[in-house]
């Protein structure tokens, strides 16, 4: 009897060596072949005519293939077909094509998907590199022509060559259902409460399954392409719900436990007056109430702190950690290098000399000398030091504090989950309040699941004074104007960064490179973005007066690298100039001493990968050249630009590009011209990249979704946040659903939270 948790290689049509292959793919029961979903679908019921074809928009076209050659060109052989509906033609080309020589035959009946362009040959319209299936005829049996033809048909990725197509997928999954409806009531069991369904319009469990894979008639291909059918909500809802209730249990049993009721008396609040260095913004008083509320209620903090750079997160943490410790408490702060921790003790040491009262601040890293170690350790142990800062030196055993009250961690996703939580709960008395900041704009909705566990404060305002970064983007053809530009900058005593995207030579597979090389026209994403306003031509100084995209056919298109310009720019263009390098294959010491160079002024221009995202300031440095743009994300870039503009001098960032630039280059250049707000930059980020490009969904601790896409399905998540709230927090009287209804939702949970998001759930 064929169940979901049946083994794969029990289902009709699979056997153990097919199972081998899905296996690989993560398809080990036939409930996880049932979510691997169509990625789109064929309006086969009413195909396009191509007399209704129009250039630039997506189509599927069904026609009869009446020719094919195999083009010879001096870069690559080109396939082309033709295909055609009556005297109306149109050309399919394919490059690198040969593997498609005798695949095709005059008058078979092929279905083709892609972008409808121009063609200058006797056809009107062409497609490149397009999808395609041929489909049967009408001597095929009834079944092959019922999922094949006269339908909406789903698309799906391949799991393992042809053999393994969307042709064998539709059978295989449309057998499966059938005997799952067949076998026995509830083989495909609810697992959501029938008043819960009833109330949010949402389909049963079964019916969605079936209706996703297989759409009824007169289901618009519009809603299908846009997951938006009853269908498809029911499944984004029951996935984002199981998330949310799983991180509302865990809020829920983190109140039950025992933690410190801060008092915030006239004392405590004289205290953080005595050193605050100027009056604070608005958003700053907003994010250290909600944080001295938390502090106040006696069941431990678990709170974010989200701000770009330069929002002055870490003033706020400071004052938090004044309230703990004039409560009589310890504050700790970690930070993910040791030039960051140093950098922390030094501001927080400097900070707090201006108050009357005697703080003892101490640093602990790994690199301080063995007799400095263990006398910091017996300071902490004590309770004879106020305020420790470290890197991961904190978290070893032999560190033991006396009363440890807050814990902030700086830049969190760098450390990872296990850490943080093996630091907050390393105590034996009262779980201590834990600050998370970072100063990854990440959007409201991304964070909901990210830090799913921890309450969102939002810092979305820069202190007064600062000034604007220039932002520019200038062709690699323009280079010398722009070292032009350096040498004057430095000769004014300012600094300057030039990043490249890899260490040396043209390999993508360097840690550095964030974003991956741009993929082929022809390989790109179907979905166009939409192309921003040009951003307006504002002051440019000194810089240039119009950075015009144009691109050069004769630049080279090779990645430039951070060891061979380091020695073409030293010898070169700037050898008038001390110029230093810096990157990740660098042991920990060296990069340690580069930086500090660079902060005492020994070093002009520091020529750089992007380990220099997150890193010191340095307030002289007001140039940021990043080469190869193009090949940055949106956040990365970001990041970059956020080490300049520091101090009182105006700052630049020019983004030097390649000779080419795709189209979704072009949205994220222009977006950095355009803006310089970080949760703007990131909102679009996300949009084009997708979470789990952005974090890595397994490192950041992020689930990796089955249907659910944090993009699109916003509102669901904030529903699905909402009802796993209420769910779970309901008296047994007024709560929703028959008890053996609850029942199964929380066995449903336990097993969805063991085996998909054990990593959320880690601590």
């Amino acid at each position: 009897m064929t169940g979901l948790d049946t083994q794969v290689m029990y289902v009709r049509g699979v056997g153990p060596r097919v199972a081998e292959l899905l296996a690989a793919k993560g398809i080990a029961t036939a409930e996880d072949l049932l979510y691997h979903l169509p990625f789109r679908y064929e309006d086969r019921q009413n195909p396009r005519s191509l007399d209704e074809l129009r250039p630039g928009e997506m189509a599927s076209v069904i026609a009869e293939v009446r020719g094919s050659a195999l083009l010879r060109t001096r870069r690559a052989p080109i396939f082309e077909l033709t295909i055609g509906q009556g005297r109306l033609a149109m050309k399919c080309l394919w490059f690198n094509g040969s593997y498609l020589q005798g695949k095709f035959l005059a008058g078979q009946t092929i279905a083709v998907f892609g972008k409808v362009e121009p063609s200058r040959s006797t056809s009107n319209f062409k497609m490149i590199q397009p999808q395609w299936e041929l489909l049967p005829d009408a001597s095929a049996d009834a079944e092959t022509l019922l999922l094949e033809v006269g339908r909406i048909t789903p698309v799906y990725e391949s799991l393992g060559g042809a053999r393994l197509a969307s042709r064998w997928q539709r059978k295989v999954i449309f057998h499966l259902l059938e005997s799952l409806h067949a076998s026995q009531p509830g083989a495909i069991p609810e697992c959501l409460p029938a008043a819960m369904l009833e109330r949010l319009a949402l389909p049963s469990r079964e019916m969605a399954l079936r209706e996703v894979h297989f759409p009824p008639e007169g289901t618009t291909m519009t809603t299908l392409q846009a997951c938006n059918t009853p269908a498809y909500r029911r499944l984004i809802f029951e996935e984002l719900f199981f998330l949310e209730l799983g991180l509302e249990l865990k809020r829920r049993k983190l109140r039950e436990r025992a933690g410190i009721g801060f008092e915030t008396n006239e004392k405590v609040r004289e205290a953080i007056r005595e050193v605050l260095p100027f009056h604070p913004t608005n958003a700053q008083k907003r994010a250290l109430g909600e944080i001295v509320a938390d502090m106040k209620q006696p069941t431990p903090m678990r709170r974010l702190l989200q701000g770009d750079v330069g929002s002055g997160k870490t003033i706020v943490a400071l004052q938090a950690m004044l309230v703990a410790i004039e409560n009589g408490y310890q504050a700790a702060l970690m930070a993910p290098t040791e030039i960051l921790a140093t950098q922390h003790f030094l501001a927080a040491r400097k900070l707090l000399e201006r108050s009357s009262r005697k703080y003892r601040v101490v640093l602990l890293t790994g690199s301080l000398d063995e007799d400095r170690k263990r006398l910091n350790r017996a300071l902490i142990h004590r309770g004879e030091a106020n305020l420790v800062i470290g890197t991961h030196a904190l978290i070893e055993e032999k560190v033991e504090f006396d009363r440890l009250g807050l814990v902030v961690v700086d830049e969190q996703h760098r450390f990872g989950v296990l850490q943080r939580f093996r630091l907050m709960k390393k105590p034996h008395q009262a779980q201590p309040d834990v600050l998370v900041m970072t100063a990854t704009p990440i959007p409201r909705t991304l964070a909901l699941s990210l830090y799913g566990d921890l309450d969102l404060s939002v810092l979305d305002e820069l202190p007064p004074g600062r000034t604007p970064i220039l932002t520019r983007r200038v062709t690699g053809e323009r280079a010398e104007k722009v070292w032009e530009f350096v040498r004057k900058q430095v000769k004014q005593g300012r600094q300057a960064y030039i990043v490249y995207p890899v260490i040396e030579g043209t390999r993508a597979d360097q840690p550095e490179l964030d974003f991956s090389p741009e993929k082929t026209q022809a390989a790109q994403s179907l979905t166009k973005h939409a192309t921003l306003k040009a951003a307006k031509e504002g002051e440019t100084g000194d810089l240039f007066p119009k950075l015009a995209p144009e691109t050069n056919p004769n630049i080279k298109s090779s990645l430039k690298s951070a060891v061979e310009m380091y020695e073409k720019l030293r010898t070169g263009p700037l050898q008038d100039l001390r110029i230093g390098l810096i990157h990740g294959r660098l042991d920990a010491d060296e990069k340690e001493v580069i930086m500090r160079r660079f902060q005492r002024g020994e070093i002009d221009v520091l020529v750089s990968t992007t380990v220099i995202e997150v890193g010191v300031d340095v307030p002289n440095a007001t140039i940021m050249v990043v080469e190869h743009a193009e090949r940055f994300g949106l956040a990365q870039l970001h990041q970059l630009r956020g080490r300049v503009g520091r101090g009182a001098a105006r700052s630049y960032c020019i983004l030097m590009t390649g000779a080419r630039v795709s189209e979704d280059a072009e949205e994220r250049l222009n977006a950095m011209v355009r803006t310089q707000d970080g949760f703007e930059l990131a909102d679009l980020d996300l949009s084009m990249r997708g979470p789990g490009e952005i974090f890595g969904t397994r490192q950041a601790g992020l689930p990796d979704f089955r249907v659910a896409n944090l993009v699109r399905d916003r509102k669901l998540l904030e529903l699905a946040k909402q009802e796993a709230a209420r769910f779970a927090n309901a008296p047994a009287q007024e709560s929703e659903g028959t008890e053996a209804e609850r029942a199964r939702v929380w066995a449903r949970l336990k097993e969805a939270w063991q085996r998909k998001y054990g990593l959320v759930e880690a601590g």
